[in-house]
Protein backbone atom coordinates (compact mmCIF):
# COMPACT_ATOMS: atom_id res chain seq x y z
CA UNK A 1 0.00 0.00 0.00
CA UNK A 2 1.21 3.42 -0.80
CA UNK A 3 0.51 6.59 1.17
CA UNK A 4 1.15 9.72 -0.25
CA UNK A 5 -0.38 13.17 0.32
CA UNK A 6 -2.86 14.37 -2.37
CA UNK A 7 -1.79 17.73 -4.37
CA UNK A 8 -3.88 19.73 -2.27
CA UNK A 9 -2.53 18.33 1.09
CA UNK A 10 0.85 19.20 -0.20
CA UNK A 11 0.22 22.37 -1.88
CA UNK A 12 -1.15 23.05 2.13
CA UNK A 13 2.12 21.84 3.44
CA UNK A 14 4.23 23.78 1.06
CA UNK A 15 2.46 26.89 2.29
CA UNK A 16 3.01 25.94 5.72
CA UNK A 17 6.30 25.55 5.28
CA UNK A 18 7.18 29.07 3.37
CA UNK A 19 5.44 30.93 6.07
CA UNK A 20 6.85 29.08 8.67
CA UNK A 21 10.23 29.89 7.28
CA UNK A 22 9.91 33.01 6.83
CA UNK A 23 8.49 33.43 10.53
CA UNK A 24 11.83 33.24 12.37
CA UNK A 25 10.36 30.56 14.55
CA UNK A 26 13.57 30.06 16.25
CA UNK A 27 13.67 34.04 17.92
CA UNK A 28 9.56 33.34 18.58
CA UNK A 29 10.40 30.06 20.51
CA UNK A 30 13.40 32.18 22.64
CA UNK A 31 10.80 34.92 23.01
CA UNK A 32 8.20 32.19 24.39
CA UNK A 33 10.52 30.77 26.60
CA UNK A 34 11.70 34.16 28.69
CA UNK A 35 7.52 35.05 28.63
CA UNK A 36 7.18 37.46 25.53
CA UNK A 37 4.32 35.95 23.83
CA UNK A 38 3.66 38.36 21.74
CA UNK A 39 5.47 37.02 18.68
CA UNK A 40 4.04 33.62 19.30
CA UNK A 41 0.53 34.77 19.22
CA UNK A 42 1.09 36.67 16.02
CA UNK A 43 1.76 33.49 14.14
CA UNK A 44 -1.01 32.01 16.19
CA UNK A 45 -3.37 34.27 14.16
CA UNK A 46 -1.42 33.96 11.05
CA UNK A 47 -1.91 30.24 10.96
CA UNK A 48 -5.60 30.41 12.09
CA UNK A 49 -5.52 32.86 8.81
CA UNK A 50 -4.92 29.76 6.96
CA UNK A 51 -7.25 27.83 8.72
CA UNK A 52 -4.85 25.83 11.03
CA UNK A 53 -7.31 26.07 14.11
CA UNK A 54 -10.45 25.18 12.24
CA UNK A 55 -9.07 22.19 10.72
CA UNK A 56 -10.87 19.64 12.70
CA UNK A 57 -14.27 22.27 13.64
CA UNK A 58 -17.52 21.21 11.55
CA UNK A 59 -17.78 23.53 8.55
CA UNK A 60 -21.40 24.10 10.22
CA UNK A 61 -19.23 25.68 13.09
CA UNK A 62 -17.08 27.47 11.18
CA UNK A 63 -14.21 25.21 10.69
CA UNK A 64 -12.40 23.65 7.86
CA UNK A 65 -14.34 20.01 8.65
CA UNK A 66 -10.60 18.29 7.19
CA UNK A 67 -9.51 14.93 8.25
CA UNK A 68 -6.96 13.32 9.78
CA UNK A 69 -4.41 13.39 6.87
CA UNK A 70 -5.49 16.97 7.05
CA UNK A 71 -4.54 17.42 10.85
CA UNK A 72 -0.71 15.80 10.17
CA UNK A 73 0.29 17.82 7.62
CA UNK A 74 -0.38 20.71 9.51
CA UNK A 75 1.36 19.33 12.95
CA UNK A 76 4.32 17.98 11.19
CA UNK A 77 5.27 21.56 9.80
CA UNK A 78 4.67 22.69 13.74
CA UNK A 79 6.85 20.46 14.76
CA UNK A 80 9.53 21.31 11.93
CA UNK A 81 9.58 24.95 13.05
CA UNK A 82 9.36 24.08 16.59
CA UNK A 83 6.42 26.44 17.16
CA UNK A 84 5.44 27.23 20.65
CA UNK A 85 1.94 27.52 22.16
CA UNK A 86 -1.12 24.76 23.30
CA UNK A 87 -1.34 24.02 19.44
CA UNK A 88 -2.65 20.22 20.55
CA UNK A 89 -5.01 21.42 22.92
CA UNK A 90 -6.41 23.83 21.12
CA UNK A 91 -6.43 22.76 17.44
CA UNK A 92 -7.38 18.96 18.28
CA UNK A 93 -8.55 17.79 21.66
CA UNK A 94 -11.38 20.81 22.31
CA UNK A 95 -12.53 20.27 18.48
CA UNK A 96 -13.01 16.81 19.36
CA UNK A 97 -14.52 17.28 22.60
CA UNK A 98 -17.00 20.05 22.19
CA UNK A 99 -18.23 18.45 18.53
CA UNK A 100 -21.25 17.37 19.81
CA UNK A 101 -22.07 20.03 22.37
CA UNK A 102 -23.51 23.27 22.45
CA UNK A 103 -19.62 25.50 23.30
CA UNK A 104 -20.39 27.23 19.40
CA UNK A 105 -18.86 30.11 20.92
CA UNK A 106 -15.56 28.79 22.38
CA UNK A 107 -15.46 26.72 18.82
CA UNK A 108 -15.90 30.11 17.01
CA UNK A 109 -13.15 32.08 19.11
CA UNK A 110 -10.91 28.99 18.75
CA UNK A 111 -11.50 28.55 14.69
CA UNK A 112 -10.44 32.39 14.29
CA UNK A 113 -7.37 32.63 16.85
CA UNK A 114 -8.92 34.46 19.17
CA UNK A 115 -9.00 32.06 21.69
CA UNK A 116 -6.34 29.61 22.70
CA UNK A 117 -7.22 27.28 24.88
CA UNK A 118 -5.29 24.35 27.10
CA UNK A 119 -6.75 21.13 28.79
CA UNK A 120 -5.11 18.95 31.67
CA UNK A 121 -6.17 15.12 31.17
CA UNK A 122 -6.07 13.16 33.96
CA UNK A 123 -3.25 10.74 33.57
CA UNK A 124 -2.25 10.88 30.00
CA UNK A 125 -1.40 15.20 30.17
CA UNK A 126 -2.25 15.84 34.15
CA UNK A 127 -0.56 19.28 33.45
CA UNK A 128 -1.82 22.01 31.36
CA UNK A 129 0.60 23.41 28.20
CA UNK A 130 0.77 27.17 28.68
CA UNK A 131 -2.38 28.26 30.60
CA UNK A 132 -0.29 31.28 31.62
CA UNK A 133 -1.32 32.45 27.74
CA UNK A 134 -4.46 30.62 27.35
CA UNK A 135 -7.70 32.59 27.25
CA UNK A 136 -9.71 29.22 28.07
CA UNK A 137 -8.36 26.81 30.70
CA UNK A 138 -10.19 23.38 31.36
CA UNK A 139 -9.62 20.12 32.81
CA UNK A 140 -10.95 16.42 31.35
CA UNK A 141 -11.43 14.52 34.51
CA UNK A 142 -12.59 11.25 32.74
CA UNK A 143 -15.51 12.25 30.39
CA UNK A 144 -16.64 15.43 32.13
CA UNK A 145 -14.97 18.67 31.18
CA UNK A 146 -14.60 21.51 33.41
CA UNK A 147 -13.36 25.03 33.55
CA UNK A 148 -9.87 24.76 35.31
CA UNK A 149 -7.72 27.58 37.50
CA UNK A 150 -3.97 27.49 36.72
CA UNK A 151 -1.56 26.64 39.68
CA UNK A 152 1.98 27.24 39.84
CA UNK A 153 4.02 26.82 36.58
CA UNK A 154 6.22 23.82 36.71
CA UNK A 155 9.01 23.67 34.81
CA UNK A 156 9.98 21.75 31.28
CA UNK A 157 13.31 20.53 29.80
CA UNK A 158 11.65 22.59 26.97
CA UNK A 159 11.63 26.63 28.21
CA UNK A 160 9.00 27.27 25.49
CA UNK A 161 6.97 24.74 27.60
CA UNK A 162 5.11 26.14 30.84
CA UNK A 163 2.96 23.68 32.22
CA UNK A 164 0.37 24.31 35.06
CA UNK A 165 -1.54 22.55 37.78
CA UNK A 166 -5.21 23.04 37.43
CA UNK A 167 -7.71 22.92 40.42
CA UNK A 168 -11.46 21.73 38.67
CA UNK A 169 -14.16 24.32 38.37
CA UNK A 170 -17.79 24.28 37.73
CA UNK A 171 -19.02 21.61 34.47
CA UNK A 172 -18.48 22.48 31.05
CA UNK A 173 -19.86 19.26 29.30
CA UNK A 174 -20.22 15.71 30.00
CA UNK A 175 -19.06 14.04 27.11
CA UNK A 176 -19.96 10.17 25.96
CA UNK A 177 -16.61 7.74 26.64
CA UNK A 178 -16.07 6.91 22.76
CA UNK A 179 -15.50 10.83 22.20
CA UNK A 180 -13.59 11.11 24.83
CA UNK A 181 -10.90 8.34 23.91
CA UNK A 182 -11.12 9.66 20.33
CA UNK A 183 -10.06 13.15 21.39
CA UNK A 184 -7.09 11.46 23.49
CA UNK A 185 -6.02 9.70 20.08
CA UNK A 186 -5.99 12.83 18.05
CA UNK A 187 -4.10 14.60 20.77
CA UNK A 188 -1.25 11.70 20.63
CA UNK A 189 -1.86 11.36 16.66
CA UNK A 190 -0.60 15.31 16.80
CA UNK A 191 1.90 14.92 18.98
CA UNK A 192 3.48 12.28 16.94
CA UNK A 193 3.14 14.53 13.84
CA UNK A 194 5.19 17.01 15.71
CA UNK A 195 7.83 14.70 16.47
CA UNK A 196 7.75 13.24 12.98
CA UNK A 197 8.43 17.17 11.79
CA UNK A 198 10.96 17.92 14.47
CA UNK A 199 12.61 14.77 13.88
CA UNK A 200 13.12 15.63 9.91
CA UNK A 201 14.39 19.38 11.44
CA UNK A 202 17.19 17.69 13.11
CA UNK A 203 18.26 15.47 10.59
CA UNK A 204 18.66 18.39 7.86
CA UNK A 205 20.59 20.67 9.84
CA UNK A 206 22.41 17.57 11.27
CA UNK A 207 23.31 16.59 7.18
CA UNK A 208 23.71 20.17 6.28
CA UNK A 209 26.44 20.57 8.99
CA UNK A 210 28.28 17.54 8.14
CA UNK A 211 28.94 19.07 4.78
CA UNK A 212 30.43 22.18 5.48
CA UNK A 213 32.06 21.37 8.92
CA UNK A 214 36.24 20.10 8.36
CA UNK A 215 37.92 18.55 10.55
CA UNK A 216 41.50 16.99 10.23
CA UNK A 217 41.39 18.75 6.58
CA UNK A 218 38.30 16.64 5.48
CA UNK A 219 34.57 17.34 5.29
CA UNK A 220 32.71 15.68 8.87
CA UNK A 221 30.15 14.02 6.52
CA UNK A 222 33.23 11.86 4.15
CA UNK A 223 33.94 9.70 7.67
CA UNK A 224 32.11 6.55 7.54
CA UNK A 225 30.71 6.72 10.81
CA UNK A 226 28.66 9.70 10.86
CA UNK A 227 27.44 8.25 7.59
CA UNK A 228 26.14 5.32 8.72
CA UNK A 229 24.52 7.24 11.97
CA UNK A 230 23.29 9.51 9.73
CA UNK A 231 21.96 6.67 7.92
CA UNK A 232 19.90 4.71 10.66
CA UNK A 233 18.08 8.22 11.55
CA UNK A 234 17.08 8.62 7.88
CA UNK A 235 15.62 4.78 7.77
CA UNK A 236 13.94 5.43 11.28
CA UNK A 237 11.87 8.68 10.25
CA UNK A 238 10.70 6.95 6.84
CA UNK A 239 9.96 3.50 8.90
CA UNK A 240 7.61 5.97 11.19
CA UNK A 241 6.09 8.00 8.57
CA UNK A 242 3.60 5.67 7.11
CA UNK A 243 2.81 4.64 10.78
CA UNK A 244 1.65 8.02 11.34
CA UNK A 245 -0.73 8.17 8.16
CA UNK A 246 -1.93 4.46 9.29
CA UNK A 247 -3.18 5.78 12.51
CA UNK A 248 -5.01 8.97 11.10
CA UNK A 249 -6.72 7.15 8.19
CA UNK A 250 -7.59 5.09 10.91
CA UNK A 251 -8.93 7.23 13.00
CA UNK A 252 -10.53 9.18 10.11
CA UNK A 253 -12.55 5.93 9.69
CA UNK A 254 -13.29 5.47 12.91
CA UNK A 255 -11.21 1.70 13.30
CA UNK A 256 -11.48 -0.65 16.04
CA UNK A 257 -8.03 -0.49 15.71
CA UNK A 258 -7.17 3.05 15.89
CA UNK A 259 -5.82 3.26 19.58
CA UNK A 260 -3.02 0.87 18.67
CA UNK A 261 -2.33 2.13 15.11
CA UNK A 262 -1.99 6.12 17.03
CA UNK A 263 -0.14 4.11 20.33
CA UNK A 264 2.51 2.48 17.05
CA UNK A 265 2.89 6.08 15.88
CA UNK A 266 3.95 7.74 18.95
CA UNK A 267 6.64 4.78 19.88
CA UNK A 268 7.89 4.96 16.04
CA UNK A 269 8.15 9.08 15.68
CA UNK A 270 9.43 9.23 19.26
CA UNK A 271 11.82 6.64 18.69
CA UNK A 272 12.99 8.44 15.93
CA UNK A 273 13.22 11.69 16.62
CA UNK A 274 15.31 11.10 19.79
CA UNK A 275 18.00 9.07 17.58
CA UNK A 276 17.97 12.81 15.10
CA UNK A 277 18.21 14.38 18.26
CA UNK A 278 21.32 12.35 19.16
CA UNK A 279 22.86 12.23 16.15
CA UNK A 280 22.74 16.00 15.37
CA UNK A 281 24.57 16.91 18.82
CA UNK A 282 27.23 14.12 18.18
CA UNK A 283 27.77 15.68 14.24
CA UNK A 284 27.40 19.87 15.86
CA UNK A 285 30.26 18.61 19.01
CA UNK A 286 30.32 20.94 21.79
CA UNK A 287 28.79 23.79 19.16
CA UNK A 288 25.42 21.84 19.37
CA UNK A 289 25.35 22.32 23.53
CA UNK A 290 25.29 26.29 23.77
CA UNK A 291 22.33 28.23 24.56
CA UNK A 292 23.02 30.40 21.58
CA UNK A 293 23.07 27.46 18.48
CA UNK A 294 19.27 26.74 17.57
CA UNK A 295 20.00 23.18 17.68
CA UNK A 296 18.94 23.07 21.12
CA UNK A 297 15.53 24.38 20.26
CA UNK A 298 14.39 21.18 19.29
CA UNK A 299 16.70 18.79 21.46
CA UNK A 300 14.76 19.72 24.15
CA UNK A 301 11.34 20.49 22.80
CA UNK A 302 11.70 16.43 20.98
CA UNK A 303 12.68 15.39 24.61
CA UNK A 304 9.33 17.06 25.94
CA UNK A 305 7.27 15.69 23.47
CA UNK A 306 8.78 12.02 24.11
CA UNK A 307 6.58 11.98 27.16
CA UNK A 308 4.13 14.36 26.15
CA UNK A 309 0.74 12.79 25.74
CA UNK A 310 1.13 9.27 27.23
CA UNK A 311 5.11 7.86 27.86
CA UNK A 312 6.89 5.23 24.95
CA UNK A 313 5.89 2.82 27.55
CA UNK A 314 2.43 3.43 27.91
CA UNK A 315 2.12 3.45 24.32
CA UNK A 316 4.23 0.26 23.73
CA UNK A 317 1.82 -1.73 26.49
CA UNK A 318 -1.05 -0.46 24.48
CA UNK A 319 0.56 -1.82 21.53
CA UNK A 320 0.98 -5.19 23.01
CA UNK A 321 -2.31 -5.38 24.52
CA UNK A 322 -3.79 -5.45 21.26
CA UNK A 323 -1.69 -7.83 20.11
CA UNK A 324 -1.54 -10.23 23.01
CA UNK A 325 -5.10 -9.52 24.40
CA UNK A 326 -5.48 -11.56 27.85
CA UNK A 327 -7.57 -14.83 28.45
CA UNK A 328 -10.09 -14.53 29.91
CA UNK A 329 -10.09 -16.35 33.06
CA UNK A 330 -12.58 -18.99 33.99
CA UNK A 331 -15.83 -18.19 36.78
CA UNK A 332 -15.34 -19.79 39.72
Amino acid sequence: MRFALTDEQQGFAEVLDDLLTASDTPGVVRAWGEGDAGPGLELWHRLAEMGVTGLLVPEEQGGLGADEVDLVVAFEALGRHAVPGPWVESVTLLPVLLHHTQEDQLLAGIVSGETRATVAVSEIAPLALDADVADATFVLDRNVLRHGEPGEVRRSIDPARRLFPLTPGHEVAAVDEPTVAKAHDTAVLACAAQLLGAGERLLDDAVAYAKQRKQFGRLIGEYQALKHALADVRVALDFARPLVHVAALSLHAGSQEAGRDVSAAKVATGGAAYAAARTALQVHGAIGYTAEHDLGLWVTKTRALLTAWGTPARHRARVLDSLMPLPEMPEA
